[in-house]
């Protein structure tokens, strides 16, 4: 319960806007600060040997006395994944629910985190008292189960963040919606609603469980020999489908997939999967049972499930490749960006002679509301100001025109871009300045080290390639010894291109030959030269630009 009026309340998104993952969002209300999820983004295409992308958490390290805690939203990568490096940083009580602290904890020792963290068990009955705010809960329909929302009670209304949120009418009890308490959220006054925009640009309603489960059912029932099922790891509820029609058809399941066994561990200890346990069996034992009786799911991230069926259509999977006769079934609904690759995999597998079955309900069929479930949710909430947050641009845009439609007035809603501070008082919502934002990019054990140079040389590498010079010099003489040597990687093939290499040799011997008549050698200068004059010879030559490391040896 509140008990004092509240003075400044300022809302910031760190990620999660603009772009797919990386959800981070800040609410501040007047000298306190609440982090809601901490989540990673999967490198772009240009982000040549990148691990994951984090976001920039400058803000908060600098102002780390304010902040009382971190809330989570559910247990996607997208929401948890960078845990570990904001807390790294900025030393606070977490607080989700036991499936979702489940999870953070097994990404910490993926991450190398093992410092002791004060980690808070909630349920969507909770409720929690910081200062002057109040904070509660209400369970969302999503496809991992303990998902929810977050209401941050202040003196002048809710404060609401959805999380990720469908409406399926046919959810079980895991993935009900707790549709009661969130209108009584709404009820009670919500100031500024900030809800997931994933599927804004999507009219209509997001298909239910119930239509994908009946999509799989039928093709189990026509499948003669085994099943390849492929679905996302972390798609709990796409799991639990093929593991009761598994039950259902008699039939055994084998698991090929590194990141299942430690999800479908915690998952079935806390509950959240419920499996017979005769269903599942070892690799070793596949070959005891006919093809009939066999079902080989598939998981993943997004990276690790294209890998394995890569490697399973070009028959170089260590434990089980494709044969006549298989059926391979996608039972996963693509992350959003996602579907380039998905369809290029699904192409991969035609191409191999599979038996492919990608019907539209059953990869399309999103754990994001769609336009009718977005507008159902406002209704609900009734907010005064509106921030939709989750998307790239256009599915913001999109849910901000759903807004101004459903009756929030224009000036009430605000399309935040990364690092804005948004500010709302009872009368009004406005920007309020800027603080450090952006993408923080880790490779290998390194946070933050790689940044738009390091990428700037890995494009350049990739796109033509490099050129090393070796060129050794006598001082005291000042003169070469032997000939320069030429070492070219992702440029051009030597033994096809001697008359360039030559020629290139030749142009390094009388450039540095003019260098060394003069009084002082000047070893900056010389691979200046170097660089200015093979990237003009080269670049007439064969249009291309490749990297060009002059390495002067003096002997």
């Amino acid at each position: 319960m509140v008990i004092r009026k509240n003075g400044s309340i300022k809302l910031v998104a760190l990620g999660g806007v603009g772009e797919f993952g990386k959800n981070m969002y800040v609410a501040e209300v007047d000298d306190d600060i609440f982090v809601i999820d901490a989540g990673l983004m999967f490198p772009e295409n240009e982000m040549f040997g990148i691990d994951i992308v984090i976001p920039d958490i400058t803000y908060l390290a600098e102002n780390k006395h304010r902040v009382k805690a971190i809330f989570l939203t559910h247990g996607h990568e997208d929401h948890i994944g960078a845990l570990s490096y904001l807390l790294r940083r900025v030393d606070v009580p977490v607080y989700g629910t036991k499936l979702t602290l489940a999870l953070a904890k097994a990404k910490f020792s993926d991450q190398d985190f093992f410092e002791n963290v004060y980690m808070e068990e909630i349920d969507s009955n909770t409720k929690l008292q910081f200062g002057s705010v109040e904070v509660s809960f209400f369970q969302t329909n999503h496809s991992i189960p303990d998902s929810v929302g977050i209401s941050i009670h202040t003196s002048q209304g809710a404060i609401v963040f959805t999380g990720d949120f469908k409406f399926d009418q046919a959810a079980t009890k895991l993935y009900k919606p707790e549709i009661g308490k969130m209108a009584q959220v709404g009820e009670k006054g919500v100031l500024c609603l900030l809800s997931d925009s994933t599927e804004a640009d999507r009219p209509g309603y997001t298909v239910s469980e119930a239509i994908v489960k009946k999509e799989l059912l039928d093709a189990f029932n026509n499948a003669k020999g085994r099943v390849i099922a492929a679905c996302f790891s972390s798609d709990i509820y796409r799991i639990q489908h093929i593991f009761d029609i598994a039950y259902e058809y008699n039939r055994k399941v084998v698991v090929a997939g590194k990141s299942l066994r430690r999800i479908y561990d915690i998952a079935v200890n806390l509950g959240y999967l419920e499996i017979q346990e005769d269903v599942i069996i070892p690799f070793s034992d596949i070959n005891q049972f006919e093809d009939e009786e066999v079902i080989v799911l598939v998981t993943g991230g997004q990276g690790d499930l294209f890998e394995v069926l890569e490697k399973m259509a070009k028959q170089i999977h260590k434990q089980i490749n494709f044969k006549k006769g298989d059926l391979v079934l996608f039972a996963g609904s693509p992350p959003r960006g996602s579907e380039v690759a998905l369809y290029k995999i699904i192409d991969m597998l035609y191409r191999a002679g599979a038996n492919v079955i990608s019907s539209k309900h059953t990869i399309q069929a999103s754990s994001h509301g769609s336009q009718e479930e977005l507008k159902f949710m406002i209704n609900l909430m009734q907010p005064k100001f509106f921030i939709p947050i989750h998307g790239e641009y256009r599915m913001l845009k999109a849910h901000a025109k759903l807004a101004k439609s459903m009756g929030i007035p224009s000036d009430n809603i605000i399309i935040p871009e990364k690092g804005e501070v948004i500010e709302i008082n009872e009368e009004e919502i406005f920007y309020h300045g800027k603080v450090p934002s952006g993408n923080v990019l880790i490779d290998g054990i390194g946070v933050g080290d790689v940044g738009n140079i390091v990428l700037r040389d890995r494009k350049l590498f990739s796109q033509d390639g490099v050129l090393v010079i070796v060129v050794t010099i006598k001082k005291s003489e000042k003169r070469l010894v032997g000939d320069p040597e030429l070492i070219t990687r992702g440029f051009v093939y030597v033994r096809e291109s001697e008359k360039l290499i030559k020629d290139s040799n030749t142009l390094v011997k009388e450039t540095v030959d003019k260098y060394l008549l003069k009084e002082s050698i000047d070893w900056g200068g010389i691979k200046q030269e170097i660089r200015e004059k093979l990237n003009q010879f080269l670049f007439e030559k064969t249009k291309r630009k490749p990297m060009i490391i002059p390495i002067l040896i003096e002997v």
